[in-house]
């Protein structure tokens, strides 16, 4: 199944209280052939962390870079990795990832 996601990058700026404040600043958007979703949970200092890992398929294309954002349906996805020419030429394969607690 196919489906469209917003691209975002991440831009950071100082607060006048001398904090970092993060927003996000749409690039486009990409289709994304879905495929396997796995999760893993795991406790740190009390809380309970749960690490959803999602790979899709899409065009290749230069704004794809690891770091960056991708949302679906509401959810933001950080791209963790991009396997260009894979599964075949003009493609790349994405590692997503986002954490819940």
């Amino acid at each position: 199944m196919r489906r469209l996601g917003e691209l975002l990058e991440a831009v950071e700026t100082e607060t006048a209280q001398g904090g970092r404040a993060v927003s996000y600043e749409p690039l486009g958007v990409v289709w994304l052939a879905l495929g396997e979703r796995s999760r893993s949970e795991g406790a740190t200092a009390g809380q309970i962390e749960a690490v959803e890992r999602l790979q899709a398929v899409t065009r290749m294309e230069p704004r794809l870079v690891a770091g960056r954002v991708v949302r679906l349906d509401g959810r933001d996805w950080r791209i963790r990795l991009v396997d260009p020419d894979q599964p075949g030429p003009g493609r790349a394969t994405l590692s997503l990832e986002r954490t819940t607690r």
